[in-house]
């Protein structure tokens, strides 16, 4: 499919994999629709048409896929831990409703923004896209599993086709989970890393994952799922004192898992007695000792996928980013 003047519908348009996917896409010609839950005005200053309403909403899924060729859902809950039926209204019931209001409005090509988090915290090393998927008793892993599950029978081409993007670690400009908040934490002197950093962080850098995505979408890879990551092999400790060089910041330190674990509990106990909401949950550990290597041969040999930004690349452009953007605004 030639991407020139399509129209893609991009939900989540206002959060950091939404926003960078309209800037690209608007860059290759194409006609960008946004779908956001906030008044924000940055997708708008790109070039794009916004529309506010939520993924859960028939009536606004219907009028945001009227007269679009291609969807891109990235909207999702994305926190560590939290109720398991906000996770499944949101990553389940919202992603159904656009998929089936897309379909039911003709469009070609609906793209999942799935995670390698299905896979669960303990899988074997070079895990593939067949391989087993386990929710952890975590709702985020769980409620995308459970998506993945209602959304491949839709999948019907040539009238409509359905891709999965199970997306690494993604950093960059924007990047909560591995720029906004570790620095920020690094900044209060109160991160560390576990065991060590032992283990690899399955980093992709934003454009790498947009780049993948792209392709799926040019050669039409209906029925499909594919891991996304930059296919380096990356420890945890290799990429947080990056982070922490990066911005002039002592090396953090390392502390046992389940030290780790038990500090940030007691600590989020008492965010919750002063009403205070957490910056970082226990679970979020879980989420940065992950033992292993996903494999992204799929990608490779089907789309010919290589990533142009390298980690060194990559965190020279973040950083780039940060000397000019006031970070603490960015957490909600």
């Amino acid at each position: 499919m030639n991407l020139q003047n399509k129209t893609l519908l991009i939900t989540g348009i206002d959060e950091f994999i939404g926003l960078r996917a309209a800037e690209l896409a608007i860059a290759q010609g194409m006609k960008v629709r946004g779908l956001q839950t906030s008044s924000d005005k940055e997708a708008q200053n790109l070039g794009a048409e916004v529309i506010i309403g939520n993924v859960t909403d028939p009536t606004i899924a219907q009028k945001v896929c009227q007269g679009v060729d291609i969807v891109l859902h990235t909207a999702q809950v994305t926190q560590e831990a939290g109720s398991l039926k906000h996770f499944r209204e949101i990553n389940v019931g919202g992603t159904v409703n656009i998929a089936k209001a897309a379909k039911n409005a003709g469009v070609k090509t609906f793209v999942h923004l799935s995670s390698v988090m299905v896979y669960g915290f303990n899988y074997v090393d070079g895990i593939t896209e067949s391989g087993p998927l386990s929710d952890e008793n975590n709702p985020y892993c769980q409620t995308k599993i459970e998506a993945e599950a209602e959304l491949l029978p839709l999948n019907v081409p040539p009238d409509f086709g359905i891709i999965i993007i199970r997306a690494g670690d993604v950093y960059g400009p924007g990047s909560i989970p591995w720029i906004v908040r570790p620095i920020l934490m690094m900044r209060q002197k109160l991160f560390a890393y576990a065991n060590d950093g032992k283990g690899v962080i399955n980093h992709v850098y934003i454009d790498n994952l947009i780049d993948a995505i792209f392709l799926t979408i040019e050669k039409e890879t209906y029925g499909e799922i594919f891991n996304i990551t930059d296919g380096q092999d990356t420890s945890w400790k290799e990429y947080f004192m990056r982070l922490a060089a990066m911005e002039g910041l002592p090396a953090p330190m390392s502390l046992p898992k389940d030290e780790m674990k038990l500090f940030l509990r007691l600590r989020h106990q008492g965010q919750k007695l002063f009403r205070k909401k957490a910056d970082i949950l226990p679970e979020s550990v879980d989420f940065m000792t992950r033992p292993h290597a996903y494999s992204v041969a799929k990608a490779q040999s089907l789309l010919d996928y290589k990533p142009r930004i390298d980690l060194e690349a990559g965190m020279h452009l973040t950083q780039e980013w940060l000397q000019k953007t006031d970070i603490q605004r960015l957490v909600k």
